[in-house]
């Protein structure tokens, strides 16, 4: 099976394209690296022929709000009419949990308008909605740097193994069109501040880690809510312990 990871360089895709192969696929792994380029169109023809599934894990190199809009908008069409002319089967497309629910994120209002392009297009598509992962922890703590302490929401937070996000993703891809949407967490649930805590300790930063409750989240408010799955999801394995051990 022929199975074209878009985005199949950076942290989720090369981990997706590595399990595929593992599994006996043919996975290929398109980027611009590669020559690959969703926005402008560029070499998506070529390597989506004879391509059976899509995974769309693309991330916006900008998050400036009308440079994230225009990624996600333009790579969802160029991507469902070229896949829609080579007879793609399945598209998959990596999104965040809570995409509705927090309006006032620019990313979140980006993946969001990305879904519905999914959803209109006639090629059968899987939604998979992830919380945030593990390895962007560091970054998100120190959007709340301030003074010589650490500020963050005390919103609860469930963050997953980019290891587990693949792994999900490839069961996804390996079974029939979803033509909805799942939501994938890590094993454990805890205030925000928690989280960020244990891995800046993890890593030797001594600075103090405040969960405040007004705190933003890029810029947005958050609650209980925002950041977690609200039904059912399918978890990762890894608890946040053992993916630090690991560092």
């Amino acid at each position: 099976m022929k199975i074209v990871v878009i985005g199949g360089t950076g942290l989720i895709g090369s981990k997706l394209v590595a399990r595929l192969k593992q599994q006996g696929h043919d996975a290929v792994a398109a980027s611009p690296k590669s020559g690959v380029n969703a926005v402008t169109g560029e070499g998506l023809a070529a390597v989506l022929a004879g391509a059976d599934v899509v995974v769309d894990v693309a991330n916006a190199p900008s998050s400036e709000p009308a440079a994230v809009l225009e990624f996600f908008e333009r790579s969802s069409k160029n991507l469902a009419a070229t896949e829609a002319a080579a007879a793609v089967k399945h598209h998959v497309v990596l999104s965040i949990v809570g995409t509705e629910r927090s309006p006032d994120n620019s990313y979140f209002r980006a993946k969001l308008a990305q879904e519905t392009i999914v959803k209109a297009s006639p090629v059968p598509y899987s939604i998979v909605r992830a919380t945030q992962f593990f390895e962007f922890l560091s970054a998100i703590g120190d959007m709340g740097a301030a003074d010589d302490r650490i500020v963050v929401p005390t919103a609860l937070f469930q963050p997953i193994a980019a290891e587990d996000v693949a792994d999900r993703l490839a069961e996804v891809a390996m079974g029939q069109p979803l033509n909805g949407t799942i939501d994938i967490a890590g094993p454990e649930k805890a205030p925000f501040n928690e989280f960020i805590e244990r891995r800046l300790k993890a890593s030797g930063d001594a600075r103090p880690v405040v969960g405040d409750p007004k705190a933003p989240y890029y810029g947005a408010p958050i609650d209980d809510t925002s950041l977690r799955p609200l039904g059912e999801a399918r978890l990762g394995k890894t608890p946040l312990a053992t993916w630090l051990a690991r560092l």
